[in-house]
């Protein structure tokens, strides 16, 4: 999203400008050329020289510097951005946005702009809530500017309330997040569910059967799912870091998830079956842990799981169900048939039994296979690369649909 993008960013004077130095690393480590402008209240706590070795750029401080091209700096500047932010935007800075106001540096270059801006407002609890403030940020939403929205924290006042400045992590994800949206969102208005990590269903109070998933091509194909523009509910038996803008549901056991896919597959526009659902539970939990006999074995009854996949496949009405066909051998043979069976729209086959795809890594590389259609491979790619090609094809199918 980043690479080889050029971008300004503006700092404006709040305590916590100096996330704004980690923010900076984040754009160039992803590939983008950084120029920074600095108010004057922002070197109250940030020095000039900080940025500068980060971005190996001189940082623009003053409206009336000449530059090295004799040109006029915000003008120039403004020329060369493909994106601008301001991280982080105190009220000062806002006010002036929507009210056209430009009296220093950062302002005057606010102005001069035509490319997107994303702002991330930063503040006292009280100044964030304060009615001209939120009038202001409403002016810039209607101005087609992004508002990388504050969060509830410790603030620098030492209690905590909303105006705090995510981190700079968290900045940068809602930052990529809400640009591929504007880029294109074929999904706006559309419900999404999707199933992440694998399900664990009691032996005793200690012990579960389980499986190797560990949720995160569940979590990447959620995130790409709210890039193109979709609502998504997250039903997840792992704990990791939910993309931002998606709700998460924690579940355990393959009837947890069934309970709360019950409760929202109505309302839905499809199902992603990411998840790793355990086929089998035991017939009885003991109810207290089980102990050693011996040296003898232990017998176990099993009875068998919910279909999760072959339900909602047999109750959808206009929804799309998503499946995943997770094999050891006879990938494509298995996974035409698991998509017959269970009456899916799109299977995703993957091949689990090599270490560097699939379960536990970062990446993977699966088979696209849909009815009428040619089957489609797609090469071994990130995880979040992986699933925004299965969404573009989710897209597709619906599309071809209508």
């Amino acid at each position: 999203m980043f690479k080889d993008k050029k971008i300004v960013l503006i700092v404006t004077g709040g305590i916590a400008a100096y996330k704004a130095a980690v923010f900076v690393r984040l754009l160039i480590k992803a590939g983008a050329a950084v120029q920074v402008v600095m108010t004057a209240s922002a070197q109250e706590f940030v020095t000039e020289k900080t940025f500068a070795v980060l971005t190996k750029r001189p940082v623009l401080t003053d409206l009336f510097k000449e530059t090295a091209t004799g040109k006029v700096p915000h003008i120039e500047l403004a020329d060369w951005a493909d994106l601008m932010f301001v991280v982080p935007a105190t009220a000062n800075i806002i006010s002036k946005i929507a009210q056209g106001i430009g009296d220093d540096v950062a302002s005057t270059l606010l102005l001069a702009r035509h490319t997107p801006l994303l702002v991330a407002p930063a503040m006292n609890e009280n100044m964030y809530h304060n009615p001209a403030i939120q009038r202001n940020l409403d002016q810039l939403r209607a101005d087609q500017v992004i508002i990388l929205e504050p969060t509830y924290g410790m603030l620098a006042e030492g209690y905590a309330g909303m105006g705090r400045l995510p981190e700079p992590e968290v900045l940068f994800e809602q930052a990529e997040i809400n640009l591929r949206q504007q880029q294109k969102t074929p999904l706006a208005g559309k419900n999404y569910l999707v199933t992440a990590g694998g399900t664990k269903e009691a032996l005793d109070p200690v012990r579960f059967i389980g499986n190797r998933s560990s949720g995160k091509m569940g979590y990447a194909l959620a995130q790409a799912l709210v890039e193109a523009g979709a609502q998504v509910t997250l039903i997840s038996t792992v704990d990791l870091k939910a993309p931002w803008g998606v709700k998460v549901v924690t579940v355990q056991t393959a009837h947890e998830m069934e309970f709360a896919l019950e409760q929202r597959f109505d309302q839905s526009d499809g199902l992603v079956m990411a998840a790793a659902v355990a086929d089998f539970r035991a017939a009885q939990v003991a109810t207290q842990k089980i102990k050693k006999n011996n040296g003898q074995g232990l017998e176990l009854q099993l009875t068998q799981n919910p279909d999760l996949i072959a339900h909602f496949g047999a109750k959808k009405g206009h929804q799309k169900v998503i499946a995943f066909a997770a094999e050891t051998n006879d990938l494509i043979t298995h996974a035409q048939a698991k998509l017959k069976k269970k009456n899916a729209d799109l299977l995703i086959a993957n091949d689990v039994s090599k270490s560097d795809r699939g379960f536990g890594v970062d990446q993977n590389q699966v088979t696209l296979i849909e009815p009428g259609q040619p089957n489609v491979d797609l090469p071994l790619l990130s995880k979040i690369e992986t699933a925004r090609a299965i969404v573009k094809r989710i897209i597709q199918l619906t599309a071809r649909e209508n």
